[in-house]
């Protein structure tokens, strides 16, 4: 059984479409998209909001998770660094996990043959 990584990313709502074209490009097929908000070094921003000033803490983000054991967890990290990058804060943030298993719930099929297509 082949080793089985999961690669959260964190980054800005208008980016979403350009990774995941980019995800697909090198063979990343499946992946689940999540509305998040959070904060990191911006600490949010303030708003005016019916003539009230309003601090924001928690700004709106994507979270997009993808499991991989076939494409290697650095070329999706190097990709979603690429696409992500603006050079401003609040680009985002990369989590690379191990993952002990994956159950395809369809076939009861585990391991890596779980996450794979299996017409491939």
């Amino acid at each position: 059984m082949r080793k089985i990584t999961k690669i959260d990313i964190i980054t800005r709502p208008e980016k979403l479409e350009e990774l995941k074209e980019a995800l697909n490009a090198i063979a990343v097929t499946g992946m689940t998209v999540t509305q998040v908000f959070g904060c990191g070094l911006q600490k949010g921003h303030t708003e005016v909001y019916r003539g009230q000033e309003v601090h924001v803490t928690l700004l709106p983000m994507v979270k997009i998770e993808v499991v991989v054991c076939e494409v290697p967890v650095e070329k999706v990290v190097d990709t979603a660094k690429r696409v992500c990058r603006t050079g401003k804060v609040g680009d985002g943030k990369i989590f690379v996990y191990p993952l002990e298993n994956a159950v395809r719930i369809r076939t009861g099929e585990e391991g890596d043959i779980a996450i794979m297509d299996p017409k491939s």
